[in-house]
């Protein structure tokens, strides 16, 4: 999913016309690619950059994260197998929420106060298309009144970075990018060559994206007035909330969603196999995996830091909890996937059943840092289990050494022929 957009941005400048402090140029067409999110490159003059940037080619997490926070992953110290580098994990709210967020507007807030303290020139986000409120448009935000543009939750494809090269063009040097992590991996890969002299990175987890048409299909699943759909939230409460443009609220078991409807392929190959599930190359990661009912953040590095204290006393923090146990769920998940085929993961269990379980998983299933411990398993298990079954010679390019340790408790162990020669990275 793609975070941080609004319900009502306004119509945005096109062909580089300003429309007050969100200005949203047209963009290049985007080059045809095998396994691609869209997330902007192969829009930019050089399209070719793509084979320098992509995280479904030939990643290396280790390097960049070094490069980045100053240090790789340290599977020794606690949770950082799972999330990447970090130095410090807090649950979060604003006291205040702000109107049209998805949650309480963290990431926005952030976005508005470095604006306002002008220690960037702009922040590159997504706004919601004029025509579609839940089709993404990636924007440049030059001032801190049209953060509120990017409040709320899109879902679709985002070439947020094909708006590089028109901050540059206009002279941006301090950018403040927000985005999932295949923008992320490719902002990164990049980073060197794109010449802004300072940079900030926030970083929204992201799961199970799609096209925005196969989203209002969803939605239609779900609601005979779809339309009238405002909000979605997967929340760790295992319930999905829908609100409506006319104040009612509703709240789905995630058991009860009617995901044995949607076809196979609903969620894309790119989606299934990405292993980056925390963004651990932003600065800052704001989610909600962790938070139990709260924002999830995650400071990974001193610019990290920076970003939380712009908060200041508007935001209340609190160490994350962890309760429960996961185990099981990720077995059960584990079963599921293989099931599937390389479909969405079928469940057996009986209706009757159903309802029972769906009010047991918010009491004693995972919740907290152990329900993110178990997304984390269930993501790396779907990555392997689907790379085996469509392109198992991506699996020694795609996977890298911390997620196979991820799955190798559930009996997931790799070939010969499927981990890469660390030398060749060299």
């Amino acid at each position: 999913m793609v975070a941080s957009s609004g319900d009502r941005a306004g119509r945005c400048g096109l062909d580089g016309i300003e429309a007050g402090p969100v200005w949203a140029p047209r963009l290049r067409p985007a080059a045809a690619r095998g396994l691609c999110t869209d997330c902007g490159v192969s829009r930019l003059a050089d399209a070719k950059a793509c084979g320098r940037a992509c995280q479904f080619i030939a990643p290396d997490y280790p390097a960049l994260e070094a490069k980045v926070h100053g240090r790789a992953r340290d599977a020794a110290k606690p949770d950082e197998l799972f999330f990447g580098p970090f130095r410090a994990m807090y649950r979060a709210a604003l006291h205040a929420p702000r109107a049209g967020a998805q949650w309480t507007g963290i990431t926005t807030t952030i976005g508005e106060r470095l604006l306002a303290t002008g220690a960037v020139d702009a922040v590159l986000a997504v706004a919601p298309d004029p025509d579609d409120r839940w089709q993404p448009r990636p924007v440049l935000v030059t001032e801190p009144a049209g953060m509120a543009a990017c409040r709320g939750m899109r879902m679709g494809y985002a070439p947020l970075l094909a708006l590089l090269e028109p901050a540059r063009a206009r002279g941006f040097r301090r950018l403040a990018v927000i985005g999932i992590p295949c923008h992320v991996h490719a902002l990164r890969a990049l980073e060197d060559e794109l010449g802004f002299e300072r940079l900030y990175v926030v970083g929204t987890p992201c799961s199970d994206n799609t096209t925005t048409a196969n989203f209002h299909e969803f939605l239609a699943l779900l609601a005979d007035d779809p339309d009238r759909i405002t909000y979605l939230e997967f929340r760790a409460d295992y319930h999905v909330e829908l609100r409506f443009d006319d104040g009612r609220q509703r709240t789905i078991p995630f058991l009860r969603l009617p995901l044995s409807t949607l076809r196979p392929d609903f969620f894309p190959l790119t989606c299934k196999t990405c292993v980056d599930y925390t963004n651990a190359l932003a600065d800052l990661t704001v989610g909600y995996m962790g938070g139990e009912g709260a924002q999830w953040l995650v400071v990974r590095n001193a610019r990290g830091q920076e970003l939380v204290d712009l908060l200041g006393d508007d935001v209340a923090l609190a160490a994350p909890g962890s309760r429960g146990r996961r185990r099981a769920a990720v077995r059960g998940f584990l079963a599921n996937v293989e099931r599937a085929a390389g479909g969405l993961p079928l469940r057996t269990m009986p209706n009757w059943l159903r309802p029972l379980v769906a009010w047991l998983q918010p009491r004693i299933g995972p919740r907290g840092l152990e329900f993110a411990r178990a997304r984390l398993e269930m993501k790396a298990i779907e990555t392997v289990l689907h790379l085996r079954r469509t392109h198992p010679k991506r699996l020694k390019h795609m996977v890298p050494a911390h997620v196979w340790e991820l799955v190798r408790p559930y009996g997931l162990v790799p070939a010969a022929d499927e981990v890469a020669d660390p030398a060749r990275r060299r």
